[in-house]
């Protein structure tokens, strides 16, 4: 069994009216059953309403299932004496850094949760430093958090749950209110915390770019598992992502037009150099003279 497993998990969202008289059920989880392995960046795609962010506070037994089990490593999250070792193996970034953030210094906020783990202090204050040099902000450590940018911020968020030493990191929507060098930021620091630290990261996006690195890939629609692969695999199904609400990146979305107009290149390119690799040949035999490989564009005369 992997880090993080799930079998036939069911949850459903209950409305009561003032006499606790059931109004609505609404099924957001429909029988998702999956493994996930230790040490893997798994991302986790869908549309708004599909159940991505309600699957994710499943693996912090923030929610608990309806129905079906949630087990992190071997541990059942449904039950009441299991409740502090799972949050300590997983930890959850949120959409919103300042719903995360509570102290007035950096240092301060990111030695809060071991803390409260009993962790002694001096092993607090080591582990603040090794977690602010792993997110890239050791030279903010005395700064208030309300004097940083949003990417900062959620790197501040990030370093908190890294120096409570958890197995896995959750990250649900983190770059969602954040301009496009925020989100280059925190998803470089995920990514660089999951090569060297080996830290089982699941990532909740809406953003297509950001999964491209990912080990797996997970496209859930009306709380069910669609698509399920490698970012290769699942990029190349275009027309199926799209028959999902989805988008794919934005050099996968042209490769894919020019090929649809009898370019001759191989399904699901994820980046630029990629793809350029591919035409350069192209253009130098239909051009020769004018391209030179490596090189770029010769113009000529």
């Amino acid at each position: 069994m992997g880090i993080i497993k799930t079998s036939k998990l069911i949850f459903d969202y209950i409305r009561k009216d003032e006499e606790e008289n059931i109004e609505e059920i609404k099924r957001a989880i429909d029988g998702v059953s999956v493994d996930i392995e230790a040490g893997k960046f798994v991302a986790i795609l869908g549309h708004n309403g599909s159940g991505k962010s309600t699957f994710a506070k499943h693996l912090d037994a923030i929610l608990l299932p309806t129905e079906g089990t949630v087990w992190i490593q071997d541990l059942d999250t449904s039950k009441e004496e299991n409740l502090w070792e799972v949050r300590k193996r997983t930890g959850m970034v949120f959409q919103n850094p300042d719903n995360q953030i509570i102290g007035n210094v950096v240092e301060e906020d990111v030695g809060f949760g071991p803390e409260n783990l009993g962790v002694p202090t001096e092993e607090i204050w080591k582990r603040v430093e090794e977690s602010l040099k792993g997110v890239g902000m050791a030279a903010y450590r005395l700064k208030s958090p309300n004097k940083l940018s949003g990417g900062q911020k959620q790197r501040v968020a990030i370093a908190g749950v890294m120096a409570m030493r958890p197995q896995c990191i959750v990250l649900d929507e983190p770059t969602a209110m954040l301009d496009p060098n925020g989100r280059a930021e925190v998803v470089r620091t995920v990514r660089e915390l999951n090569k060297k630290e080996g830290i089982t990261v699941i990532l909740i996006t809406h953003y297509m770019e950001e999964v491209i690195h990912a080990d797996r890939v997970i496209v859930m629609d009306e709380g069910k598992i669609v698509m399920d692969g490698t970012p290769r695999e699942i990029f190349s199904r275009v027309e199926e992502l799209k028959s999902y609400r989805l988008d794919v990146p934005q050099v996968t979305e042209l490769a894919y037009e020019l090929q649809k107009n009898g370019v001759d290149l191989p399904d699901g390119i994820l980046t630029l150099e990629e793809l350029m690799e591919k035409l350069l040949p192209m253009f130098a035999e239909r051009f020769p003279g004018k391209v030179t490989l490596g090189n770029g564009v010769d113009n000529g005369d």
